[in-house]
């Protein structure tokens, strides 16, 4: 059997989204395609994993020190005084799991989904008059305003994403392969007082909780939304999905589908804190551990397919896995699927589109869009 043909829009929408990763870390993912092709592969003392599998067993099966230099435990205890989700070890760490949980459930979105939808219909209101509008501040200000609702902190929500996106962006250039620019570390500390300044308020997950873990949940938070909001669009305008994205039955496979491709967090820094193996790789207390998740959801080979979609336990892994699953989950796909949902209305096309070089995660720096349906039709 021969696979099916790609359509037309779904090949210029693949290229577009490719974009964000060879013109943001060119060097970074080259190195991570080039041992794509096999599930586990090692270089010295790291360990690049693609497999599904191995990905999935990675996070399951093998201890992880996470607070190790180069991960994203290790990033956040350097960026702050400790005591962050990313950071924590043992009982505290599910305590502190188990507090987000609550806050990121079922009833904590449903309290939630009046914030950014307020966002949505304010920020996309131009596109009715046929002006444009840039997705990514309105992605910034959404995710902002989302992050301040859910920790009870009032404010600047556009300067809360803003610092966010700095923080995430400096701790990234701090560990990226290759020597570190002088003032990287300065420039990573500055970022993050501002954030904690502007989170300095009581936290609605609890008086206990410290400003270290509001300001890491709110570059998580941040961090992603921006990413995927307007890569997410972006597919849908190139590929024509508006119909998909406009229809109540078939939207949640879409968000499934798009968030598996986009996989906003690419890929995930870990170090072993014991032995084991990957897939017939040995595996050593003390190595490096990239495992990368786009290749681990088959972003990379499979475009979406509400029709033929991944297997659930593949397109989960863009969330983590086990113990490890990211609990902002449910969150993002609310937040994506009233995107679109929004969105579909006006049926937008691309006219601009620039690639963002300096972010952490691979993503546009700015995406202008306009309605294709004429005023008094969106009326």
């Amino acid at each position: 059997m021969t696979a099916a043909p790609v359509p037309p829009g779904v090949r210029a929408a693949r290229r577009r989204d490719r974009r964000v990763y060879t013109r943001s870390h060119p060097v970074l993912f080259t190195l991570l395609a080039a041992g794509r092709h096999r599930t586990v592969t090692r270089l010295g003392g790291t360990v690049l994993v693609h497999g599904s599998d191995a990905y999935r067993h990675a996070l399951t099966r093998v201890p992880l020190d996470r607070t190790a230099a180069g991960t994203t435990g290790g990033a956040a205890r350097e960026l702050s005084a400790g005591g962050s989700l990313f950071d924590q070890e043992g009982a505290g760490h599910r305590a502190t799991r188990r507090a987000v949980a609550e806050g990121l459930g079922a009833a904590g979105v449903e309290r939630l989904r009046p914030v950014w939808r307020e966002v949505l219909t304010r920020r996309l209101a131009p596109l009715a008059d046929g002006r444009t509008v840039d997705l990514v501040p309105l992605a910034r200000e959404l995710a902002g305003a989302t992050v301040c609702a859910l920790l009870g902190t009032g404010g600047d929500h556009e300067g809360v994403a803003v610092a966010a996106v700095h923080v995430a962006a400096a701790a990234v250039r701090g560990h990226l392969p290759g020597p570190r620019l002088p003032g990287t570390a300065r420039a990573a500390a500055r970022a993050t007082a501002r954030l904690e300044a502007l989170l300095t308020r009581r936290s609605a997950l609890g008086e206990s909780e410290e400003t270290a873990l509001r300001a890491m949940l709110a570059v998580a938070a941040v961090n992603t939304t921006v990413a995927a909001l307007p890569r997410a669009a972006a597919w849908c305008a190139d590929a024509a999905w508006w119909d998909q994205a406009a229809d109540d039955r078939l939207r949640p496979a879409l968000v499934t589908e798009l968030l598996r491709v986009i996989a906003p967090s690419p890929l995930l820094p870990r170090a072993a804190a014991a032995g084991g193996a990957l897939d017939g790789c040995p595996v050593r207390a003390g190595d490096r551990l990239i495992l990368v998740a786009r290749h681990a959801a088959r972003a990379h080979t499979d475009p979406p397919n509400i029709r033929n979609p991944a297997p659930p336990e593949v397109a989960q892994l863009v969330f983590g896995a086990g113990s490890h699953a990211c609990p902002g989950a449910r969150l993002a796909r609310a937040q994506l699927d009233d995107a679109l949902a929004a969105l579909a209305a006006h049926r937008p096309a691309v006219v601009r589109a620039r690639v963002d070089r300096s972010a952490a995660l691979p993503g546009w720096r700015s995406l202008t869009v306009r309605s294709t349906v004429r005023p008094s039709e969106a009326r």
